[in-house]
Parts: C-alpha cells; structure tokens; sequence
C-alpha cells in the first residue's frame, strides 16, 4: 500500500566506523554517528555521536546522545545529553541538559524555556549558521 506523502520520523540513518562525510547532513529521522562528519547536521529526530564518533560543524537536532567527541555549535529543542565518555567542546542552547560524572564539557551552554526553543525550531530561526 501506498503512504500519503508523510515523513517518516522513525528512520534511522547510520554513519558506521571507518566512514567519513564532510558536507551538510539534513534528515528528518534520527541519525547516529560512529564514524567522523565534518559539516552542519540538521534532523527534526534525534543524534546519537557513538564513542567512536567525532562531529566539527553545527548542530540542529530535537534531542541528543553525545558519548564521542563533538566540536559544533549545538541547538537543542528538548535534551542534550552528555554520556561519561563525551568530550564536548562548543556552544549549546538546549531546553534541558544532562552531563554524567566523567564527561568533558568545555564551551558555553544558554538554556531556553522549551516553548522557546519549540518555536525557533518550528520557524527554522535556529538553522546552523555559515561558518566563516
């Protein structure tokens, strides 16, 4: 049967161990990295960065997982957490964050009401920006 042109929110898109992407990542289900992104990463679903992974760029996700090393400028619509293996080092705005005994989190972090946050994704105001 046919689906009625609707995105599905429940993909799960996979950059393995040993993959390298550079470039810009746009998805509208969730992603989780295990290999190296160097780019701006844009999902309405959530990011996963495995211990493996490593991502330089911007972020714009609705939550994420970071247990890699993630070098970006991160917004966040709902949670953000940092696993005991994260080594984080950028700029957050998130609605909730969490950091577990053992993570490095080196950077800056604004957090907003969700309704905020909500909004600004909603309207696409918070895009990653052009990196200079």
């Amino acid at each position: 049967m046919a689906k009625n042109n609707e995105t599905d929110h429940n993909t799960i898109n996979l950059i393995g161990t040993g993959t390298t992407i550079s470039g810009e990542i746009n998805a509208t289900g969730d992603i989780r990295i295990d290999g190296n992104v160097s780019g701006n990463i844009k999902t309405k679903g959530k990011l996963v960065v495995g211990n493996t992974g490593e991502v330089e760029g911007e972020i714009l996700c609705q939550n994420a997982d970071i247990s890699g090393k993630v070098n970006a400028k991160m917004e966040v619509k709902e949670l953000l957490t940092l696993k005991a293996s994260a080594h984080y080092n950028g700029e957050i705005t998130v609605s909730q964050l969490a950091i577990e005994p053992g993570a490095i989190f080196s950077g800056s972090c604004n957090m907003e009401k969700p309704s905020i946050a909500s909004e600004k994704f909603s309207k696409g105001e918070a895009q990653p920006s052009q990196s200079k």
